[in-house]
């Protein structure tokens, strides 16, 4: 039997998946087990016992300073922000990708503009959101909207012109005007894929949260992860960076379950 011609049963799946990162782990014990028989005070790859203490240390002890939770506190920060940013680019783009897809006399204009934009570095960008909307949540939750409403408009102009044109023939003959074109025939047929263009706009969302999170904050992921930085401590980083991938995952994972649940009969949705 040709390879391309073979499946994995289920169980095979899981421990195939599942492979991959259990190499990765044996890697990484095994580098940091030499690296600390070699210099017990080495930073680079720190034991599981010392993230550990690291993570009690951030998640489960009241700062000094502050008397906060500070794992905790960065977690809320960085989810409000993403969140207020996602959902405002979800709303953004469903509208411009609706005009730009479905409504010829808007997308000669919109159409052209939704490209130049979507070419336009996000983080070239970010001294200048600073300088309009100043240091606070704004210009954070700003750059990711500016960051990725481009790319999930384009994606739902480009469903929008795919909708079969009897469609919309129908429904016209049956005396529907723009209006309810709009609103029972063509944004039915987008939501689904909104959802799967939010789910694919997750990593570059996360990126330019951190990325802002980084060079202007006092609380959130990105901002504890440059802050520790400087003193070396791996044994922080890693955690946050480990916790962001999970939360990545699980939000993919979630938006994922929505669609399938919401919209079972969108083939797109189901992979």
């Amino acid at each position: 039997m040709r390879l391309i011609n073979q499946k994995p049963g289920r169980s095979w799946r899981i421990s195939l998946a599942m492979l991959p990162f259990a190499l990765l782990l044996i890697a990484y014990l095994a580098g940091s087990a030499a690296r600390l028989a070699e210099n017990p005070q080495d930073k680079l790859l720190p034991s599981v016992t010392q993230m550990a203490d690291a993570v009690e240390r951030m998640a489960f002890s009241e700062d000094p300073r502050s008397g906060r939770y500070l794992f905790w506190d960065d977690t809320a920060a960085s989810l409000k922000r993403l969140a207020m940013g996602l959902a405002i680019a979800a709303v953004v783009g469903l509208c411009l990708g609706i005009l730009a897809g479905g409504l010829p006399l808007f997308g000669a204009s919109l159409s052209p503009l939704l490209t130049v934009i979507s070419m336009i570095p996000p983080l070239a960008i970010l001294p200048v959101l600073f300088i309009v909307f100043g240091l606070d949540e704004l210009s954070k939750v700003m750059l990711i909207v500016l960051g990725i409403t481009p790319v999930i408009a384009r994606d739902i102009e480009q469903r929008a012109r795919e909708i079969p044109a009897e469609l919309l023939i129908k429904a016209q003959t049956l005396g529907a005007n723009t209006w309810t074109l709009i609103l029972r025939v063509v944004l039915p047929q987008l939501l689904p894929r909104l959802l799967i263009a939010l789910q694919l706009a997750l990593g570059s969302a996360w990126l330019f949260l951190i990325a802002a999170e980084a060079i202007a904050s006092t609380d959130g992921l990105g901002y504890r992860i440059f802050l520790v930085r400087r003193y070396l401590a791996m044994d922080v980083i890693l955690p946050y960076v480990a916790w962001i991938t999970l939360l990545a995952w699980l939000m993919d994972l979630g938006l994922k379950r929505l669609t399938r649940a919401a919209f079972p009969w969108y083939e797109g949705g189901r992979t």
